[in-house]
């Protein structure tokens, strides 16, 4: 019902008396102001009192819970005196209204600049992003386990107290109600430092150090002393209280709600279908080895294990001829026929050798040690190598004789010039 200025961007308005200023939304979509937020600056040389303005005076009307938390808040926290404040509006977020209410006649201002790209916002969204694709390694890992402890009993005493007494509450329905105001304690607790952070930073540094020291020490001597997660029912709970805090972070990290949700559809369907795509992938690797044709790989003999493969290669050539010889379908008369010594070949298919004595004894003196075709090879390849010695020392005397005769006018030809 008040009559409230609106405010635009690069607005530098002054004034003395007290007034109220409404930033109203543009509700058309641009994605590139996704992780844009409107800065309002407020200062003055004499404090003054800044209390924002809600247009849902009936905080049961809320849509999500932390549109009533927001309300509960507005409604519970009383405005502090300063002399500098500022306030972050998200773009395509609700409506912005508060009153300036100075103490003395001294002229304030009010700032309006845009911050095209925030860094908290894209921080947070990167974060959440982070968070939710590595929750099941760092809910296994110690050192995580330990830094989300300390952040918790630093952020949400309460909860953190709570789960450290859980053994000692006998009723689970006592501890879920304890816990859900402890949480909603926390939430309050959490919005209340979020908006006057920089004034407890700027006035009160010292304590606020000292409790943040004080409780992350605690923290995290309790949780070394009950030690990290093992039971895989506690992992899998750590998991997806991870999860809903990088949902959360998502929502938080972008200014336009329905790209959030996008972000975080998507992010469940490739959590969701990364088994699939896995057993996918196995049986494609499967099929692809089972019809990938197999390169020969050749393997060369030595002279030993050539003698030894050829000695039991012909062994078992032999047998499976006598075998074949002595089977009903050979037809031996028209082999008899054929051959010049059927006597040898019916001994042969009965079990003696395939070579006579004679014939190893004669192959020896031809071809064994000390035979005449060795002597022969040997005596052929000394004479040769003695034929081409000659040859070569006379063409190397040659190549001299030539070398000295370019060479020999040459200092001549220098004492000349």
């Amino acid at each position: 019902g008040e009559n409230c200025s609106l405010l635009q961007e690069m607005d530098v308005i002054q004034k003395q008396d007290e007034n109220c200023y409404c930033y109203v939304q543009n509700r058309t979509i641009h994605l590139q102001y996704l992780w844009s937020t409107l800065q309002i600056k407020v200062n003055s040389r004499e404090k003054f009192r800044f209390e924002p303005i809600s247009e849902k005076n009936n905080c049961w009307n809320s849509e999500t819970v932390f549109e009533f938390a927001a309300c509960a808040v507005q409604i519970l926290w009383k405005p502090e005196t300063c002399t500098e404040t500022f306030l972050s509006i998200k773009q395509y977020g609700e409506d912005v209204c508060f009153k300036i209410q100075p103490f003395k006649i001294e002229p304030y201002t009010v700032r309006v600049k845009r911050e095209m790209l925030d860094g908290k916002l894209l921080f947070l969204f990167v974060a959440g992003i982070f968070l939710f694709h590595f929750a099941n390694s760092l809910s296994r890992s110690a050192k995580f386990f330990y830094l989300s402890g300390i952040i918790l009993g630093a952020l949400a005493l309460l909860v953190f107290v709570l789960l450290t007494l859980k053994r000692f509450i006998p009723r689970h329905s006592t501890f879920w109600i304890l816990m859900s105001g402890s949480w909603m304690a926390s939430l309050y607790f959490i919005y209340c430092f979020k908006e006057n952070m920089q004034w407890l930073w700027s006035e009160h540094r010292n304590y606020l150090l000292g409790y943040f020291l004080a409780v992350g020490i605690t923290s995290f001597a309790i949780c070394y002393q009950h030690g990290p997660l093992t039971t895989e029912l506690s992992i899998t709970l750590f998991t997806w209280t991870l999860q809903l805090t990088a949902f959360f972070l998502i929502y938080c990290g972008v200014t336009i709600p329905q790209v959030a949700y996008a972000v975080i559809a998507v992010s469940l369907c490739s959590k969701g279908l990364c088994y699939p795509l896995g057993a996918a992938c196995h049986i494609a690797r499967k099929m692809k080895h089972h019809f990938k044709s197999k390169k020969l790989v050749f393997k060369y003999l030595t002279e030993e294990e050539y003698r030894e493969q050829g000695e039991s290669e012909t062994i078992r050539a032999l047998e499976e001829l006598r075998s074949f010889c002595r089977s009903p379908d050979f037809p031996s008369w028209i082999a008899v026929s054929k051959l010049q010594a059927p006597h040898r070949f019916a001994a042969f298919v009965l079990g003696s050798p395939h070579v006579s004595a004679a014939e190893t004894k004669a192959y020896d003196e031809q071809y064994g040690i000390g035979s005449s075709f060795l002597e022969e090879q040997l005596f052929e390849t000394r004479a040769q190598s003695e034929q081409d010695e000659p040859a070569n020392s006379i063409h190397e005397d040659e190549e001299n004789e030539n070398e000295m005769h370019t060479q020999t006018p040459f200092p001549y030809a220098t004492q000349l010039l």
